[in-house]
């Protein structure tokens, strides 16, 4: 396979995420093909002035192939689009869970990969308007990328990388780790538990309001703000906790949290929250 990756396939492209990469592909020199299916995300893509192509046509002369699809058909995608793929050409998932379950069809001659966006960083430094409002990365806000690619030369994860920075633009930087590893990354650092605590603390917000009578935007200027200082206080030891905090810290710990959640890291958990996000029995090694 040629260093340069120059020919670029999206499937799915008029699908969120597959909206999200191919306007940012769109202002790129790649020459980039989209594929959709569904009538309705068909014309959400033609309405963005790019020309649909029939993934039987673009396919076979793609050096590099993106499912933008949903987890749980990425699968069942793959088989279809898998054999007929150029040899030397790179699969590109947007998701871990599908690859780390051995759902994506696979070939020899072909090379895998997986990069996923990390989102603008909640302590990156933002100067104008349109960074600010861009929360999840790819328009305007600078963030950093996690992607796994266990074959191939260095030369050729470079030229992935610079294809990857395209797509999430503006990258500041792409993380090369294990498929493994990505998992462990998201579903279970940032959705088991980084998701979880924020829904969690909406529904805090909510009983607080509703139990104590607490005006809402009183209740919400209070823990918006202190969102952020704790985040600050616990990621960058900005300053410490008061005595009396690390008092209700301990007591919420002992009210709120399992004193075995880190079995969730744990490799048979991951194979079972995985399993559940793919709606399958298990996953299979």
């Amino acid at each position: 396979m040629s260093n340069t990756l120059k020919t670029i396939t999206v499937i799915g492209a008029g699908g969120k995420m597959g909206m999200r990469i191919s306007a940012n592909f769109q202002k790129s020199e790649y020459q980039v093909f989209y594929v959709e299916n569904s009538p309705k995300a068909q014309e959400q893509v033609t309405a963005q002035g790019r020309e649909l192509s029939d993934a039987a046509s673009v396919v076979p002369v793609s050096d590099v192939v993106i499912l933008a699809v949903p987890d749980i058909v990425l699968g069942k995608v793959s088989e279809g689009v898998v054999p007929q793929m150029k040899a030397g050409a790179i699969l590109l998932t947007l998701d871990p869970a599908a690859a780390y379950a051995n759902l994506i069809a696979h070939r020899d001659g072909i090379e895998y990969a997986v990069a996923h966006p990390c989102h603008p960083s909640v302590f990156l430094e933002r100067y104008t308007k349109e960074e600010h409002a861009d929360a999840f990365g790819g328009i305007a806000a600078v963030q950093h990328v996690a992607a796994s690619y266990e074959t191939g030369s260095d030369a050729q994860k470079e030229a992935l990388s610079k294809v990857i920075s395209v797509m999430y633009g503006p990258v500041e930087a792409v993380h090369w780790v294990t498929v493994t590893q990505l998992a462990y990354l998201e579903p279970t650092l940032v959705e088991t538990v980084a998701c979880m605590v924020g829904a969690f603390m909406k529904e805090a917000l909510d009983e607080t309001v509703k139990h104590s009578g607490v005006p809402e935007e009183a209740a919400k200027a209070m823990l918006y703000g202190h969102i952020q200082i704790a985040l600050a206080v616990a990621f960058r030891a900005t300053n410490p906790f008061s005595d009396a905090c690390m008092i209700a810290m301990e007591y919420g710990r002992e009210k709120i949290v399992k004193p075995d959640w880190k079995q969730i890291f744990d490799q048979k958990e991951l194979d079972i929250v995985i399993a559940r996000m793919l709606k399958i029995d298990a996953i299979k090694r």
